[in-house]
């Protein structure tokens, strides 16, 4: 369950049944000004909030706030030029990967987002049910959804297209923080069918050129672990772009006697944090197994 209010000129989404948590939308690049008074803000707001989290932007990444604190971490690339990206920075596959992309006739350029990429974006979204080993939770979604979905921070948001001819065959969505200090990559996607041509390689290569034409110093692309899953293929897709994992502080402030206790007892955290990794790892791999068997698929990273 998930409700939505605005505080202090901020929406804030507040999600769960038993326990109600608060977070800022788009909290990777949307940041308290007041961190105190916002949290006054919440106990004031009249709505049934237990516990509140928060970031700071990466120019903060020792505690600051006299809160309950847990790490976490980011992918970020430093951008200054993207030549310096590209001969320093970039590894040699994902290098030769992105000039494939080009000899292959993939074309990027920034778009604006319109029914013509909303339609796109769907057909990408439609390709196929099953994304890195699972079911992907976007497969089905309509014009109309996918407006809902991703219009949101216009001002701040950057399209870039990859097109083969006059088709969108992969798309990415930067949104930057308000001093653009960073940048995040909240959406990057490409088509199966077309990984031959590096499309999603050439995307990353975009949004750095993106960002430094900009003069925003920091792509970030989302975790660079999720949970207890340090390694995988995203990870070392993101590191052999240059990306680096970036710790930062957490913050969580119990606005209930509820909020305290589960903070106290890490009944915030997901039911999967507290299930041993090797556990994990093998119902991941089963599930991928039976799904490529049932849905006959390739792997679809880049």
């Amino acid at each position: 369950m998930t409700s939505h209010i605005n505080i202090c000129g901020k929406d804030v989404r507040i999600s769960g049944r038993l326990l109600r948590v608060a977070r800022l939308d788009g909290e990777k690049y949307v940041f308290p000004d007041e961190p105190a008074a916002m949290v006054d803000a919440l106990r004031e707001s009249g709505s049934r909030i237990d516990l509140f989290t928060f970031l700071r932007p990466l120019t903060e990444t020792s505690v600051q706030y006299p809160y309950v604190v847990e790490q976490e971490n980011l992918a970020v690339l430093p951008v200054s030029t993207f030549e310096h990206w590209w001969n320093h920075q970039l590894r040699s596959y994902p290098r030769n990967r992105a000039r494939q992309a080009e000899k292959r006739g993939v074309v990027l350029r920034e778009v604006e987002l319109n029914d013509a990429l909303l339609q796109g974006i769907c057909d990408i979204y439609n390709e196929c049910p099953i994304r890195q080993g699972r079911r992907f939770p976007h497969y089905g979604m309509t014009v109309a959804q996918a407006r809902d979905y991703t219009w949101t921070f216009l001002d701040r948001s950057i399209w870039i297209g990859a097109f083969l001819g006059e088709q969108l065959i992969g798309f990415a969505k930067l949104v930057a923080d308000e001093d653009r200090t960073q940048a995040c990559m909240v959406h990057i996607l490409s088509m199966i069918r077309h990984r031959d041509k590096a499309p999603t390689n050439a995307l990353i290569a975009q949004a750095v050129k993106s960002c430094a034409a900009r003069g925003i110093p920091r792509l970030v692309y989302e975790n660079f672990a999720y949970g207890k899953k340090q390694r995988d293929s995203l990870s070392h897709f993101k590191e052999v772009n240059g990306f680096r994992r970036v710790d930062l502080p957490r913050y969580y402030v119990p606005l209930t006697p509820l909020g305290s206790i589960s903070l106290s007892l890490k009944l915030h955290r997901r039911m999967l944090d507290h299930v041993p990794e090797p556990l994990i790892v093998w119902v991941r791999e089963a599930r991928s197994s039976w799904y490529s068997r049932r849905f006959h698929l390739a792997k679809d990273a880049s």
